[in-house]
């Protein structure tokens, strides 16, 4: 059984149902994500891209101040459009170092990596799919080159706090002392800019949302009526969480053929699917310290609605 059948299984016989965002991802689910982030709710991009524009200079420094060269390592790489910023800043001052993208869609790594030589045929390019989780373990191996590990976007915010400890305690354990962290955190702001961002006019999020649905159809020949199920979108400024769902808007059976399941839903019922966390400052020094990481510099755009902190083992 694969991880998508039985976390399918798993998540729709849960009370209450749940999916992972992460079987968002395919190849109609990429192109779905390249659209989101070109929409003009969805503002994290073009905030981060404005922080690498800004402190480009400064960032490549801080990743390796003695030239001594690295490993940058971008977990959740997409098609690196951001990234490509950093890239060629280190291109044009002769930095020494070797990409490794990792994602779990190939078809991002393989889209990425046909961008990548096509733009920068000088770059060393090494990708690797798979969970993070997995591949960290992985990392353990590697070698003792000074690596900087790269986490953008919302990437860490579709986890939990104790999810997130456990996922930044697991990236402390590879880093040697000179290694470093980059992770972008998006920050708590007016309530309503965070709604319209996972809720778009156009109907694009509802869209990648629901190509979990299509996926399990597909793949896994299942019966879901798309147009039965609502996108439903709420945010808790208390706690900095958003959450997904996909809402049952009457009783109905689905049926999955290949994991011989008939899944009964009630009127209103409800698949959560995402969250997306949110922070401030105290939050992720909370989270740093819990981690046993501390912060060396962090990097906002003009309106501080997203960051960029810089990490390093502590000792």
């Amino acid at each position: 059984m694969t991880s998508f059948e039985k976390e399918v299984s798993e998540g729709l016989l849960a009370f209450p149902k749940q999916l992972s965002s992460k079987f968002f991802y395919d190849k109609k689910g990429d192109a779905l994500f390249q659209e989101i982030m070109g929409l003009q709710e969805y503002y994290l991009t073009r905030c981060e891209t404005e922080i690498f524009e800004l402190h480009k200079e400064f960032l490549i420094k801080a990743f390796d101040e003695e030239k001594q060269g690295f490993d940058l390592i971008e977990l959740g790489a997409g098609d690196g459009k951001k990234t490509k910023i950093l890239l060629r800043a280190l291109l044009d001052t002769n930095y020494d170092f070797t990409y490794k993208p990792i994602d779990i869609s190939q078809n991002a790594l393989d889209g990425l990596e046909e961008s990548l030589q096509k733009e920068f045929p000088k770059i060393v390019v090494s990708p690797e799919q798979g969970e993070y989780f997995e591949v960290l373990k992985s990392l353990k191996t590697s070698s003792r080159r000074k690596k900087v590990i790269m986490v953008l976007g919302s990437n860490i915010g579709n986890l939990l706090h104790p999810r997130a400890i456990e996922f930044l305690k697991g990236l402390r354990n590879v880093l040697h002392e000179q290694d470093a962290l980059f992770i972008g955190f998006d920050q708590k702001k007016d309530p309503q800019t965070i709604l319209d961002a996972y809720n778009d006019s156009q109907g694009v999020t509802e869209a990648f949302n629901k190509n979990i649905l299509t996926r399990i159809n597909d793949e896994l020949d299942g019966d879901f009526d798309l147009d039965a199920f609502k996108h439903w979108e709420v945010y808790d400024p208390e706690t900095g969480t958003a959450k997904s769902y996909l809402v049952s808007s009457y009783s109905q059976t689905v049926t999955i053929n290949r994991l011989g399941l008939t899944i009964d839903f009630e009127a209103w019922e409800s698949i959560h699917t995402e969250i997306s966390q949110k922070y401030d400052d105290p939050i992720v020094a909370w989270l740093a310290e819990a981690s046993g990481l501390e912060i060396t510099a962090s990097f906002a755009d003009s309106r501080s609605y997203y960051k960029n902190y810089l990490f390093r083992k502590k000792e």
